[in-house]
């Protein structure tokens, strides 16, 4: 299926080439800029960014995250990473100067505010805040494509999020929540299948390291768009850095890419088998059932959204928004209830301490 966006129209025989610059520029206007140039170099569509402002995303105790990096004090880091709107409109202008769409990420309402303001041409929703519905509901009310990526998901929570979409004008993006992800976890046989039991264009999010492989087999199953972390180089302090492609990777992906949207999807795979072995790209291709992928199962529930404590919520108070949030867990902390409770347990009282930071759980209320 064809995902329009920009005035174009996009699919497997002409696909949407996503740079994830995420926040590899560090809040530096400069580094993006000279990020823009590199992408639209490197034969990108689309220069994609993200949002960020600590508290709608993370709680102050959630610790040490694991990223490709390191261990990362993610709140303070996201902290530092903070601009205003004024930042991103400046990106927005620079990016479409050089002829790329202009793309980024929302975390929650401010961010979604400022994004709004810049009357962006689509939105990109992340796996994380797949089931971040008050999200969802505010982005879809826009009536803008939507490129939606799906890790650490199932079947139920892609059919829920759609719901508050027009489906026309949405984008699945298949993806694997790991840094980097296997490419043998990518089970690329999901992107017809998604498309059949939803109805709605899909493309991948790829992680895994290797440029052209999963892309090129991507094409092949039917995406319609590519997004791929995007970097100057690999040993700059950005958070995906060690995972992203330099400027030269992502020009042989785009190369790659846009010639296997000239070539059936048999030549395709069978170039694929001869460089890497059929052995590789059958156990990509994958049988086609959507699971979580053994790499991601560990983040089920924890980069996923869930119900947070603000503050120590004192037995029989009253929960309201006052004390509590919608929050990544990470690793630290524990899960509380998902997003869709919220309203459910606005004005309820908490039946016990709860926590700093902690999930709020249904035997908390």
């Amino acid at each position: 299926m064809d995902f329009r966006v920009g005035g174009k129209s996009y699919a497997s025989k002409n696909v949407l080439i996503i740079a994830e610059a995420g926040t590899s520029y560090s809040g530096d206007a400069v580094k993006a800029r000279e990020m823009i140039d590199a992408a639209a170099e490197a034969g990108a569509d689309c220069f994609k960014t993200q949002i960020v402002y600590a508290d709608e995303i993370i709680h102050p105790l959630t610790g040490l995250v694991p990223l490709p990096g390191g261990d990362t004090p993610l709140y303070d880091v996201f902290k530092r990473l903070e601009r205003p709107p004024e930042f991103y409109a400046g990106l927005k202008e620079y990016a479409e100067s050089r002829g790329l769409l202009f793309l980024a990420s929302p975390f929650g309402p401010r961010s979604a505010a400022a994004l709004e303001s810049l009357s962006p041409a689509a939105v990109k929703i992340a796996s994380p805040e797949l089931n971040y519905v008050q999200l969802l509901r505010a982005v879809g009310a826009w009536g803008l494509p939507v490129l939606l990526s799906s890790g650490v998901s199932s079947l139920a929570c892609i059919e829920e999020a759609l719901a508050l979409f027009d489906r026309a004008k949405v984008c699945l993006l298949h993806c694997v929540t790991s840094y980097p992800a296997p490419e043998t976890d990518y089970n690329l046989n999901l992107i017809k299948n998604l498309t059949r039991i939803f109805g709605v264009s899909v493309g991948v999010s790829d992680h895994s390291l290797d440029a052209c492989l999963v892309p090129l087999l991507a094409v092949a199953c039917g995406a319609s768009a590519i997004e791929k972390h995007f970097c100057l180089s690999r040993k700059d302090r950005g958070l995906d850095d060690p995972i992203a492609l330099p400027a030269l990777d992502f020009a042989r992906m785009s190369a790659a890419v846009r010639r296997a949207g000239g070539m059936s999807a048999e030549a395709v795979v069978r170039e694929a088998e001869d460089e890497y072995s059929g052995e590789k790209v059958g156990l990509i291709l994958g049988d086609g059932v959507k699971r979580l992928a053994r790499s991601e199962a560990q983040n089920y529930g924890r980069t996923n959204r869930s119900i947070h404590a603000l503050r120590e919520i004192r037995e029989g108070e009253i929960l309201s928004g006052e004390n509590c949030a919608v929050l990544r867990t990470e690793k630290v902390l524990r899960p509380g209830m998902p997003p869709c409770m919220l309203e459910k347990i606005t004005g309820r009282r908490a039946r016990r301490v709860i926590p700093a930071g902690e999930g709020i759980r249904f035997e908390d209320v």
